[in-house]
């Protein structure tokens, strides 16, 4: 995951966008990922940072950084669908099949864990 801080710049006509990125790589795993992230960052008020992360992982990942203390902006990438529209779509193999249930599992354990083991305060956190 990586998180950036967008940073207005330039005259008071033109403004353009300039972010500084930072990434932790310390962390074992998503919990530790936000601790560490913020103690990096030490977010002040009145900044806005937004997480980097893939979208099959976002849910995860903002229920962690809100949980540590982190007031972040979803950026979700790495989209693997197209929406409902895959629904009905066969997979193009079965290894394929598997590998995005692989991914969906670990993600809903992940979420289910977090919040059953006190770490998050959402099952299925939104933006």
């Amino acid at each position: 995951m990586r998180l950036r801080r967008p940073s207005p710049c330039g005259s008071s006509k033109r403004s353009a966008l300039r972010t500084s990125a930072s990434a932790e790589e310390q962390s074992r795993n998503t919990i530790e990922n936000a601790v560490l992230s913020r103690l990096i960052a030490n977010p002040q008020p009145g900044e806005r940072w937004i997480l980097v992360t893939s979208a099959y992982h976002m849910p995860r990942a903002m229920a962690a950084f809100r949980a540590a203390g982190f007031p972040i902006e979803a950026y979700p990438v790495d989209w693997r669908t197209r929406g409902p529209v895959d629904a009905l779509t066969p997979f193009k193999s079965v290894a394929d099949g598997l590998g995005r249930t692989d991914t969906a599992v670990r993600e809903w354990v992940g979420l289910v864990a977090y919040r059953l083991s006190g770490k998050t305060a959402e099952l299925f956190p939104g933006p």
